[in-house]
């Protein structure tokens, strides 16, 4: 399941606002739920729920906010970038600056896992994540993500 074809630009912010993982937390359930049946208070409760299980802030500046609802009908990927970065509780304490947002329908079982390795590989590629962090808009970040993911 490539990336490219569960991505709608709907779902796109190029620019964060919020400074802290609540808000963006919100802000990206608004924009993803655009693209999905979900509500984005029960988005966010839900990704809510999963950061207290311990942070999806992975380190290098990156988090992958995650969850499963039972009104999403079918995987669905969201994207964020904060230009300031954001104090989320990251493994190694540094401020996170991408985001990308996994939601999945409550019944599946491996989709989300896939998905997960999916974005993982490719922000361990140093170029796509300075491409993605200097990005202006988010017809370029959608170009950015849609062009690395056809090389996979």
């Amino acid at each position: 399941m490539k990336i490219s074809k569960i991505l709608n630009k709907d779902s796109i912010i190029a620019n964060l606002e919020s400074t802290n993982k609540n808000g963006v937390i919100k802000e990206l359930s608004r924009a993803i739920s655009k693209t999905t049946n979900a509500q984005p208070d029960d988005i966010a409760a839900v990704l809510m729920e999963r950061e207290m299980l311990g942070s999806t802030g992975i380190g290098g500046g990156i988090a992958i906010p995650h969850g499963k609802l039972d009104s999403v009908e079918s995987v669905t990927v969201g994207f964020g970038l904060s230009r300031r970065g954001v104090e989320y509780d990251s493994l190694d304490n540094r401020l996170v600056h991408i985001f990308f947002l996994l939601l999945t329908p409550g019944n599946s079982t491996g989709d989300h896992l896939k998905v997960l390795a999916q974005i993982s590989k490719l922000l361990k590629m140093n170029s796509f994540k300075e491409r993605l962090e200097t990005a202006k808009s988010v017809d370029e970040i959608y170009e950015i993500i849609l062009e690395q993911n056809e090389e996979f």
